[in-house]
């Protein structure tokens, strides 16, 4: 069928946050296709543009919908492109991320509805991904126990606590991961006997700690208490670029010390303030060394600042030497940007990424930032945002290109379990 928009239309919604952020209307002769878009508070400083979503909304109205009308929505890559074309700079930063990120993903839907397949097998398919990644299959959930940092109100400096169930089965793993979520809720009830059991932006418990150690017990314990202690990995979410103090900057900030920055070089002396001390890039290096030999580590994103690159270049050198499967997740490194990507590749960084589409802004550019990590033998993560929506496109865009993992937040809160629950059926569809 020879599908054409016909109107496209922008609102407001509310993130869950309570946030606004933009929701789209596309509407086809097949009919209406939606899709709203997420907002990070925890941002890397290489991310497209986010703009105010009421400019967003109007940016749609007034000056992308025209040019759309009419169109194929089918055609995906020329529509993105157009889109693109139409903003004209490096970083979405005339139209928003987001304004054309939500016509994107609309614009997604309403192709898979003129194709009469699933959304995440037209991923596939505009992606020329079937060879490269064979079979569908349902990415292992990294999901959300503990929250400091940016996400959460207490002391803790780390960012995302994650668990991965050991266990094939998407079905299986959400289980366990939810009983552990219970249990470490019924534990955290237990130690903090007068105080209230508070959650962060993503639904992940924010107790009052605040060294690292101390939140991993308490997981670790919880999966102990269930017999799942040998069933999972953990992953952590520093957003080192939270807490890095960035001698370049601050030095250039006084002109009395210009010379001594231009010493300075790949934020060799890079510090790093938290609650519970202060490191530099090499002191940190070993804190996470030992948290690896003394926990189930199965990753680490984002450990060091964007502009760190000789802490990056350093710990996977390190991990590398020491033959550990640990996966080193580019977030704020990467943003999901093709370039980005090509430079922690070239700069031996990380080996694995973050993808997260408005870090981008079109379905078209984030599918390309899957593909060139996988083409580096990296591990990919298809991620939330902690301003979120209840639009579940991530759960097809994972397994339309094959991601490892997806991030989704706790097995709790609307907006975090739509993801989970379209990954339940898409498993359940792709077994019959």
């Amino acid at each position: 069928m020879n599908s054409k928009i016909q109107k496209i239309k922008a609102r407001e919604i509310l993130d869950s946050r309570g946030n606004p952020t933009i929701e789209v209307d596309l509407i086809t002769n097949q009919g209406l296709f939606q899709a709203s878009v997420p907002s990070g508070v925890s941002k890397g400083k290489y991310e497209a543009v986010e703009k105010k979503a009421k400019i967003a909304v109007n940016n749609v109205n007034k000056i992308i919908a025209p040019k759309l009308k009419g169109k194929n929505p089918a055609k995906q890559k020329e529509i993105d492109n157009l889109m693109i074309k139409l903003d004209g700079t490096k970083n979405k930063s005339k139209l928003g991320a987001n304004a054309i990120l939500a016509v994107s993903m609309a614009c997604c839907r309403a192709g898979a509805a003129a194709k009469n397949i699933p959304l995440y097998q037209y991923i596939r398919e505009i992606g020329n991904l079937k060879l490269e990644i064979g079979n569908f299959k349902i990415p292992a959930p990294s999901v959300l126990l503990i929250e400091g940092g940016a996400h959460a109100g207490n002391e803790l400096d780390f960012q995302e606590f994650m668990i991965v169930p050991k266990i094939k089965s998407f079905k299986e793993s959400l289980r366990v991961a939810s009983e552990i979520y219970h249990q470490l809720k019924t534990l955290i009830k237990q130690k903090y006997i007068d105080l209230a059991i508070n959650v962060g932006d993503e639904g992940g418990f924010a107790p009052p700690v605040r060294v690292p150690k101390e939140a991993l017990n308490l997981i670790l314990k919880a999966a102990k208490n269930l017999n799942y202690q040998n069933k999972i990995k953990i992953i952590l979410d520093i957003a080192a670029s939270q807490f890095s103090i960035d001698p370049i900057r601050n030095a250039k900030q006084n002109r009395k010390t210009k010379k001594k920055a231009d010493k300075i070089s790949n934020g060799v002396d890079e510090k790093y303030k938290m609650k519970f001390g202060v490191f530099t890039s090499e002191g940190l290096l070993r804190y996470y060394l030992d948290l690896i030999q003394k926990y189930p580590i199965l990753g680490l994103e984002d450990p060091f600042s964007e502009e760190d690159w000789e802490g990056w270049r350093k710990f996977k050198s390190k991990v590398k030497s020491q033959k550990s499967k640990v996966l080193i997740i580019g977030d704020d490194l990467t943003v999901t940007n093709p370039n980005r990507i090509k430079l922690a590749y070239k700069g031996k960084a990380c080996n694995a990424i973050i993808l997260k589409p408005n870090q981008i802004g079109t379905i078209t550019e984030a599918i390309e930032a899957g593909r060139l990590a996988k083409s580096y033998g990296w591990k990919v993560m298809v991620s939330h945002r902690s301003g979120d929506t209840g639009d579940d496109f991530i759960s097809d865009l994972a397994v339309g290109i094959g991601a490892d993992f997806i991030k989704a937040g706790a097995p709790a809160r609307g907006e975090r379990v739509a993801k989970y629950n379209r990954l339940l059926r898409i498993e359940e569809e792709l077994k019959s």
